[in-house]
């Protein structure tokens, strides 16, 4: 099945979005610069989000990139020689991607090529990533003077450990696609051709489920991780008692003991 045209139909468009069944689908359309982050790309992709977040039609976001060379190859260099101390202090990037992982929205990121410095952390960003077998992943940000400050310091060592985390940022070196999945920081790798396929099925999935229970679930374990383990127990038990009051949880059982697919609102 093919995606539906963009519903912000220009060409020209830095950022895509389509949606079809249920999933949303943005795409970085910058193929030329390797779909590069500029402040125009980030400016794009916050329009983006503001839509998704108001429209009831979309329950899954798939990330990707334009193209067959990159999914997202990073900063644009030329800005970041112009930036200052306060531009690091804003932490624009930083922001934009925290307001991706906090989405309620599940998020699926499809990484079809080059993923390096704010691309990796793009990607990182999401909740689950699957990747093209000719993907590759960096973070070589130590390289130019500067580290990775989108996020990439701390996500990535929650995904791969410290010690992983800390050679790929320290050494800068390509990580390809298998290696990446020994390591967890994708969760699956698939010929080119197939990854679209093999995001839009993962997105069906998650999509089919709960959409509470799937948004507490993110909650718990983004707030639960950093905390004790006796105040990631309260957090679980706060979030089922939630879902034990509300009739999503009425549906998916009524559905479980009908053997029917549940139709959750």
């Amino acid at each position: 099945m093919t995606d539906p045209q963009p519903t912000n139909a220009d060409e020209q468009d830095l950022v895509l979005l389509t949606a079809l069944d249920g999933i949303g689908v943005m795409t970085v359309n910058r193929p030329e610069a390797r779909n590069a982050m500029d402040q125009a790309v980030q400016a794009a992709v916050r329009q983006v989000l503001d839509e998704v977040e108001r429209r009831d039609d979309i329950h899954v976001l798939i990330v990707t990139g334009a193209g067959d060379k990159a999914f997202v190859a990073g900063a644009d260099i030329r800005e970041i020689t112009s930036r200052g101390p306060l531009d690091g202090l804003a932490g624009r990037m930083q922001g934009l991607y925290a307001r991706l992982a906090a989405m309620e929205t599940p998020t699926v990121a499809a990484v079809n090529g080059y993923a390096f410095g704010g691309g990796c952390e793009l990607a990182i960003a999401c909740d689950v990533r699957i990747a093209s077998d000719r993907a590759q992943f960096a973070l070589p940000e130590t390289g130019l003077g500067i580290l990775p400050a989108a996020g990439g310091t701390q996500r990535l060592a929650r995904l791969v450990g410290v010690g992983n985390a800390t050679e790929m940022i320290l050494t800068g070196r390509r990580v390809p696609a298998e290696e990446a999945l020994r390591m967890g920081l994708v969760t699956a790798v698939t010929p080119p051709e197939e990854l679209m396929a093999r995001a839009r099925e993962t997105a069906e999935a998650i999509a089919a489920r709960g959409p509470l229970a799937n948004r507490l679930a993110k909650t718990v374990l983004e707030r639960a991780f950093d905390s004790d383990r006796e105040t990631g127990l309260l957090l679980e038990r706060l979030a089922v008692g939630i879902l034990y009051a509300h009739t999503e949880r009425d549906e998916g059982t009524a559905a479980f003991f009908e053997k029917r697919a549940p139709r959750y609102r």
